[in-house]
């Protein structure tokens, strides 16, 4: 099984082109298997999530995201970013705007050339999403978008703000810097409450000026990740409706920065580097 390794500000991710009939499982429980191996660390390719390349009948192609626990994503925004890159590299799309189906819907996005290789690409993310049950959460709330909602973790408790970016997200600011956050603690703690049906995304977030947060993420189904492109955007919504940031910012991951755009009525807007790290066969 042939397979490419990309990354987005130290986000990795494992693609395999599925469009040809018999190279993937078909069941998936099987699929899910796949991913867990080949996304172990050491025992396998290693990497933050395996991407499918499938046919579209409603898009230019579609993507899919599996976790390394085997569960499938909504919604990736380095990892559509690693996507898009690597369909128009390998010849699967011959332009470099495209449209793209994923389980959260449609993306758009355009590629940035340096000769023939894409080295940053810009995505669309979709519309921020407020209301409990598009998140969704087991809450009762009087107002959205949901701001600074206090979440009880042990002694601690949190100022998040709870939003959807086709996965949910709980963001919560701090006022010191984000490296001596407990989040190896905290962070599956808030992912499992039970309020989030689906469990959650969780971010923490410190406002260095108006364009520019530093940020670090415990995500859904891989723990803590160097980056998060849905993520991002959730801080940047997050901080904007807070009034702690511009349309424009840049968010600054231990892997790296990316900058999101909002105009704070329609699609949020998320571009960034990109890298091929290597590609190789995987017998597994």
């Amino acid at each position: 099984m042939r397979f490419s390794k990309l990354q987005a500000t130290g986000n990795d991710f494992i693609l395999i082109d599925a469009r040809t009939p018999g190279v993937m499982p078909s069941e998936a429980q099987d699929l899910a298997k796949l991913a867990r191996d080949l996304c172990r660390h050491h025992f396998g390719i290693g990497a933050d999530g395996l991407i499918l390349v499938q046919d579209s009948e409603l898009a230019d192609v579609k993507m899919r995201v599996l976790n390394p626990d085997g569960s499938e994503a909504e919604a990736c925004g380095n990892g559509l970013r690693c996507f898009v890159k690597y369909v128009i590299e390998n010849g699967i799309v011959d332009r470099i705007d495209l449209n793209i189906e994923t389980l959260a819907g449609m993306r758009r996005a355009k590629a940035r050339m340096s000769g023939e290789q894409v080295s940053e690409v810009q995505v669309s993310m979709g519309m921020p999403q407020f209301k409990p049950e598009e998140i969704p959460i087991n809450a009762q709330v009087d107002i959205t978008p949901i701001l600074d909602y206090p979440l009880a973790i042990g002694e601690r408790t949190l100022a998040l703000s709870i939003l959807s970016m086709g996965n949910p997200h709980a963001v919560g600011f701090l006022s010191q810097p984000v490296a001596g956050f407990p989040l190896a603690d905290v962070g599956p703690k808030v992912e499992g409450y039970p309020m989030f049906p689906h469990r959650t995304n969780f971010e923490i977030a410190r406002v260095l000026s108006n364009g520019k947060i530093e940020a670090r993420v415990w995500e859904r189904g891989v723990g803590e990740t160097l980056a998060c492109g849905s993520g991002a955007c959730a801080i940047a919504v997050a901080a904007q409706l807070l009034d702690y940031g511009d349309r424009q910012v840049d968010i600054m991951f231990p892997g790296g920065g990316v900058t999101v755009v909002w105009d704070g009525v329609g699609e949020v807007l998320l571009s960034g580097p990109v890298e091929e790290v290597f590609t190789g066969e995987s017998r597994t």
